[in-house]
């Protein structure tokens, strides 16, 4: 299997098979991140890609769930997607859900026709980041997306039947934009209504610009109480059905399930945490790298 540098899936995809059809972001400047920095992009070549499904079909006699890595893949033209997509189908027949990474961006660069195209292929779900729906923090973290853009791409997305697994950040406002955070963020997601949403506590990478900036001090941390008060806002407020993935190994509390099933029984255990939990009377939460 050809497999270059740092290989990366969201933990929701920890069964799927992987292939790999592009290394690295298109983006890859984000302040946070830097799963991707010691890679330039580029679809890899299409002969390695179809050599991998291959080898990976005489290895399993049964695959239900495909990833395919790396960063934002839905970036590609739609007629090598397209190829991909129809040799993983020819060759698993038995394939359920073929997910990938992608961007609002993405999304807003292709046309509706172009997205049903990768639907009909088999494209059911792409992960996309929102990190935040505030305006000043996406600049802050040079995400180069509006809150425009992500309703608009989460349209197209709806319009072709694609699903989109939205995920955010607590904590990346900040201790002093907390607030502005978590407000913008619910009501983007409240306009946009994701299939699923997937909150994770912000874990400062080490090298980072935003690991420079909270050594330099120009980066305050939102406290864990910070934390877990922008999930119960978060909980309070959700005013549409999705699956919340809320267990991300960096968060203080572990909730998964549909909403608006649980959403109750998980709003209580937040505010159970916020006053017991020891968490609380830190300043900063423990993370770890991913």
């Amino acid at each position: 299997m050809h497999y270059e540098g740092k290989i990366y899936r969201p933990w929701i995809e920890a069964d799927s098979l992987l292939i790999q059809v592009t290394l690295g972001c298109t983006h890859n400047k984000c302040t946070f991140c830097d799963m991707f920095r010691e890679k330039r992009f580029r679809m890899c070549d299409l002969e390695d890609v179809y050599s991998d499904i291959e080898e990976a079909r005489r290895l399993y006699r049964h695959v239900e769930s495909i990833f395919l890595i790396d960063g934002n893949v839905l970036a590609l033209k739609t007629d090598k997607l397209l190829q991909v997509l129809n040799k993983v189908t020819a060759t698993f027949p038995e394939c359920r859900h073929i997910a990938l990474y992608g961007s609002m961006n993405d999304f807003n660069r292709k046309s509706v026709e172009e997205l049903k195209a990768l639907k009909a292929a088999g494209l059911s779900t792409a992960y996309a980041g929102l990190e935040s729906g505030d305006r000043l923090i996406l600049e802050q973290v040079k995400k180069e997306m509006t809150p425009e853009e992500v309703i608009s791409g989460m349209a197209r997305a709806k319009a072709a039947g694609i699903e989109v697994l939205l995920s955010f950040i607590f904590g990346l406002g900040g201790r002093e934009r907390s607030r502005e955070h978590i407000v913008e963020t619910t009501r983007i997601l409240n306009l946009t209504r994701p299939e699923q949403i997937a909150p994770m506590a912000l874990a400062l990478q080490p090298g980072t610009e935003l690991a420079q900036q909270a050594e330099a001090g120009e980066f305050i941390q939102a406290t864990p109480l910070q934390i877990l008060e922008e999930e119960k806002y978060l909980l309070e407020n959700l005013d549409f059905p999705t699956y919340y993935w809320g267990d991300h190994g960096n968060n203080i509390l572990t909730l998964r399930g549909p909403l608006p099933q649980m959403q109750q029984r998980f709003l209580r255990e937040v505010e159970l945490a916020i006053a017991e939990h020891p968490v609380t009377q830190e300043e900063v939460l423990l993370t770890y790298a991913w």
